[in-house]
C-alpha cells in the first residue's frame, strides 16, 4: 500500500473515530462534494467496519450549484423544499452522526450577484433552524472536514500544475490533521488534552473582558457571566465525545452580544458562500457593527451583515496561538475550516448556546437576557497574527496578558 493510501485511510478513520465518534448500529449522514467521492468510499467502508447501521449520502456538485445561481429564478433560490428539511430533521431525531466535507472552490460563485447568494443563504438559514439547534447544542455528534479539489488546490498553490497542486494540498491536510503520524488517534488524544488544559485555565479565570491590540485592531469584548470556554473534544447530549472540526487548534467562547466596542481588521481572506471578502474592517458600538469597509467583496459583506439583526453582532470569540501548525505552514488556505485554526478569530452571528452555563436548556428569551446572540448565520473571520496582543480583564479590573505577539502569555502549569 502506498504512503498516500495509508494516510488516506488513517484520515478516514480519524474523522470517524475522533470526529463524529461513530457508534455501533448508528447511522452516518455524509454531506460531500462529488470531487470527494474516492475519499467518501474509503469513509463508507470503514464506517461499516465500525458497525454503522446505514450511510446516507447528500451529494453536491459545484458546477451544478453555480449553474443554479446563474440561471434559476430568484423564487427557486429563496425556496428550500420541505422534503429536504424533513430529511435532515429525520436523521437528527434518529440520532445519526453527521460528517460534512466542505466544498472546496474558494471562487465558486465569483461574479454571481451577491443578492442572489444572500437570498439563498437566508432561505437555508430559516429552513434549517431546527437542525442547526441539534448541532449547535451538541444534541448529536458532528464533524466538519475537508478534501482537496483541483480548484481549491490551484488557489493555494497557484504555481503548481493541477494534479501536483492537489497532491501538495493532500500532504498539507495529512500533516495538519496528524493523519500522517504513526498513531493519529493517540496524537489526537494528546492534542485534545492540550486544548483542555488551556480551556480549563480560562474557565477558572472567568475574565470579565478581553482587549485586543494589533495593527488595525483596537477592540474590547465583554464576556457574559457564566461563559464557558470550549475547545477540542466535547461531549454530546448523550455523552459521546467528539471533535466538531478536524483540524482544530482553537479554544472559544461567546462575547456578550451588547458588549463589543472598537475596531477589528481581518488578517486572512474570508471565503463566504463561494466569494472572497478581504482587507475589511468592522467597527462596533454596544455590540453592533455600525460601520465597515472592504477592499474586496464589499457587497458580499454588506449582504452578510444585512441578513438579520443578529448578523451585525458577534457570536464567538476564539483564541489560536500563532504556533498553530496551520499558521506555521505559511499558507493561506482560502478555506475557513483551515484558516480559522491558523489564527485568532471572531464570528458574526449565532452563538453556541453551550458556551454559557445552562445555555442548551434556555429558550430564546433567556438566551437574549444572558447576552447570547441569535442569528440565521454563523460566519467566522480571521483577525489574529504574530502582532496580536490579547489581555484579559479580571473581576477586580486588572489586565493580564493572554497572548503576546500571537503566542500564549499564560502559564498553564
Amino acid at each position: 500500500m502506498s504512503d498516500f493510501q495509508t494516510n488516506l485511510e488513517k484520515y478516514a478513520e480519524l474523522v470517524l473515530r475522533m470526529g463524529v465518534n461513530l457508534q455501533n448500529n448508528q447511522t452516518l449522514m455524509v454531506n460531500a462534494p462529488t470531487e470527494a467521492v474516492d475519499f467518501v468510499r474509503v469513509v463508507a467502508k470503514k464506517a461499516y467496519e465500525l458497525g454503522a447501521k446505514d450511510i446516507h449520502m447528500n451529494w453536491m456538485d459545484e458546477e451544478l450549484s453555480r449553474l443554479k445561481y446563474e440561471h434559476a429564478p430568484l423564487e427557486t433560490l429563496e425556496t428550500v423544499p420541505q422534503w429536504r428539511v424533513d430529511m435532515y430533521d429525520y436523521y437528527a431525531e434518529d440520532g445519526a452522526a453527521v460528517l460534512s466535507i466542505k466544498p472546496s472552490n474558494p471562487d465558486l460563485l465569483k461574479g454571481i450577484d451577491p443578492s442572489r447568494i444572500a437570498a439563498s443563504n437566508k432561505a437555508n438559514g430559516n429552513a434549517m433552524k431546527n437542525f442547526r439547534n441539534y448541532t449547535m447544542n451538541d444534541r448529536l455528534t458532528w464533524c466538519v472536514a475537508a478534501v482537496p479539489g483541483i480548484a481549491w488546490a490551484e488557489k493555494v498553490f497557484p504555481d503548481a500544475k493541477p494534479e501536483e497542486a492537489k497532491q501538495k494540498l493532500w500532504e498539507q491536510i495529512f500533516t495538519i490533521t496528524r493523519a500522517d503520524q504513526e498513531d493519529p488517534i493517540e496524537a489526537w488524544h494528546e492534542h485534545n488534552q492540550t486544548l483542555a488544559t488551556v480551556r480549563d485555565y480560562l474557565n477558572d479565570k472567568q475574565y470579565q473582558k478581553l482587549i485586543y491590540k494589533a495593527p488595525g485592531t483596537d477592540l474590547e469584548l465583554e464576556l457574559p457571566e457564566g461563559h464557558v470556554w470550549k475547545g477540542g473534544a466535547s461531549p454530546s447530549e448523550k455523552g459521546t465525545t467528539f471533535n466538531a472540526n478536524i483540524p482544530t487548534e482553537e479554544v472559544f467562547t461567546m462575547p456578550h452580544k451588547y458588549g463589543v466596542n472598537g475596531t477589528v481588521t481581518n488578517t486572512k481572506p474570508l471565503n463566504y458562500g463561494g466569494n472572497l471578502i478581504d482587507n475589511f474592517t468592522l467597527t462596533f458600538k454596544d455590540g453592533k457593527v455600525v460601520d465597515f469597509t472592504a477592499e474586496e467583496g464589499h457587497e458580499t459583506l454588506k449582504h452578510l451583515l444585512d441578513t438579520d439583526e443578529g448578523s451585525t453582532r458577534l457570536g464567538e470569540v476564539a483564541l489560536v496561538p500563532h504556533e498553530s501548525p496551520i499558521s506555521q505552514s505559511g499558507l493561506i488556505f482560502y478555506n475557513t475550516l483551515y484558516d480559522e485554526n491558523a489564527s485568532c478569530h471572531l464570528a458574526l452571528g449565532k452563538a453556541y448556546p453551550t458556551s454559557i452555563q445552562g445555555g442548551s436548556k434556555m429558550d430564546d428569551e433567556a438566551l437574549d437576557q444572558n447576552g447570547v446572540n441569535n442569528s440565521l448565520v454563523h460566519v467566522d473571520f480571521m483577525m489574529g497574527s504574530g502582532e496580536l496582543d490579547v489581555y484579559g480583564v479580571t473581576k477586580e479590573g486588572q489586565e493580564e496578558p493572554v497572548l503576546k505577539q500571537g503566542s500564549w502569555a499564560m502559564k498553564f502549569n
